[in-house]
């Protein structure tokens, strides 16, 4: 740390209210801090919540269920769609079977084989520590044979095995999204076959029986969220996952309020200003990402800006926290785009209180590669919206679905059916306020670029 960057340059006779400049300015570096953190931490907590307890044979990673061991480098099978009440992990399609792993590189290359799908959409979606989607193996980037993909950790120098085609990680720790399309439920044999090819296992050193690695994940479920936890499960998570080279600049600056690797857990030497500063951005800063997808604002057909999203977040680091927060898991833009709604044509908020529709002129669905579907989730809970008929989504695959007269495609929005020989194109809504995502898998580039616009949610009348 630079001398000029000294954590005891505040002291507690410097103490003053938060209008004092060397407050304003620890709170200033302090939010900056938190929104770059912040995806680390979610990661963090993600790994000690969705990381099995139990591997395939049922056997416990600790010695009792309570303990913080969890299944690392094993593959986990939901063999279910995703229905209300189903996720831990907010906006979860359901389109989709997932197999997920949290994979530890820190021992070594670990190999990823996935099956033939004979031309089924599957991706490996694969997130570094810091949630940038940096890896897809599957349909559009390597096809759908059987193939092996040795991942690698950060400055690895080895030989790969001819057979396999390497994919260097950014950081010792990643997790793995699998999705392979279900088309309905009496295709759901069909995928969780092709599931149960997606496997992984290390490049050298498997026992006989191996099925994964029993990893401490150390982060404490029942911790209160504030500032003070946040620090120490951020910086114990950067030591595991060292930050990009390039970052050196900013945590340099963000030493000053206590985040960074060098500290043990929380910096036990901070200043009471610079201490205090950044308890009030950390307050500050949840605010912030909560309403940050709110305030994006609307395009005029009741759509938001969609956010594209690369293989690395690179310096936007607002997006990454964002996309973390209400999105964690989202695969780069090019292999899928997630428009959002939240209000009408004219500018009001979604709710069950009124009925909507959304019409695709005839040949102006989305233009995709794979397939589209439009979601519908609950405003406050983030989840699946539970519904007498069990359904979630609507989309280029749904059974059904009736045409207009001149063959484009009207979707009701709303509480309730108003029309029964429409019911296949009835998407159920919650009584109180909802958004909408539209997910366009293998995007073209038209939808990338804008070249096509999503036509408006249009509200029909109050229930």
């Amino acid at each position: 740390m630079h001398a000029g960057a000294s954590t005891n340059d505040m002291t507690v006779a410097d103490a003053g209210p938060a209008t004092d400049p060397r407050e304003q300015y620890a709170f200033a570096l302090g939010l900056q801090a938190f929104v770059y953190a912040y995806p680390v931490y979610e990661m963090a907590r993600l790994r000690a919540s969705v990381a099995p307890r139990r591997n395939a044979a049922g056997e416990f990673a600790g010695a009792s269920p309570e303990s913080g061991l969890r299944w690392l480098n094993h593959v986990h099978h939901s063999h279910a769609l995703i229905g209300a009440g189903g996720s831990r992990v907010v906006s979860p399609n359901n389109d989709t079977v997932y197999s997920t792993a949290w994979i530890d590189l820190s021992r070594g290359p670990v190999v990823l084989a996935v099956p033939d799908t004979a031309d089924r959409y599957y991706v490996a979606g694969l997130l570094d520590f810091y949630t940038n989607p940096f890896g897809h193996i599957g349909r559009r980037t390597t096809g759908t044979r059987a193939g092996e993909f040795l991942l690698t950790p950060p400055a690895w120098r080895g030989e790969v095995p001819p057979s396999m085609r390497e994919v260097p990680c950014p950081t010792p720790f990643v997790w793995m999204i699998a999705r392979v399309m279900v088309d309905s439920p009496d295709d759901l044999p069909a995928a969780n076959a092709i599931q149960d090819g997606i496997r992984l296992r290390p490049l050298v050193g498997a026992p006989a029986g191996w099925t994964g690695d029993a990893v401490d994940c150390w982060f404490d479920r029942g911790a209160r969220f504030d500032a003070s936890h946040f620090s120490a499960v951020v910086n114990r998570a950067m030591r595991e996952n060292p930050p990009p080279c390039g970052d050196a600049a900013l945590l340099e600056q963000f030493a000053r309020v206590g985040i960074g690797p060098q500290f043990a857990e929380q910096a036990a030497a901070l200043g009471t200003l610079w201490r205090s500063g950044f308890e009030r951005a950390f307050e500050t800063g949840r605010r912030m990402l909560d309403g940050e997808r709110q305030n994006r604002g609307s395009a005029p057909r009741g759509w938001q800006p969609t956010m594209l999203i690369g293989e690395s977040f690179g310096a936007d680091h607002l997006l990454r926290a964002t996309v973390a927060r209400s999105f964690i898991g989202a695969l780069a833009s090019a292999e899928a785009l997630y428009p959002i709604a939240t209000t009408d044509t004219d500018g009001e908020i979604l709710t069950g209180a009124s009925r909507y529709r959304i019409r695709f002129a005839p040949g102006g669905q989305p233009p995709v590669d794979a397939y589209w579907s439009l979601t519908i989730y609950d405003f406050d809970t983030k989840m699946l919206v539970p519904n007498a008929i069990e359904r979630y989504r609507i989309g280029d695959r749904s059974a059904g679905l009736v045409t207009d007269p001149d063959g484009g495609l009207t979707i009701d929005i709303q509480a309730a059916p108003n029309d029964t020989a429409r019911q296949a194109n009835w998407l159920p809504a919650p009584a109180g306020r909802f958004y909408l995502i539209l997910r366009a898998y293998q995007p073209r580039a038209e939808l990338l670029d804008g070249r096509y616009v999503l036509p408006g949610i249009e509200r029909v009348a109050a229930n």
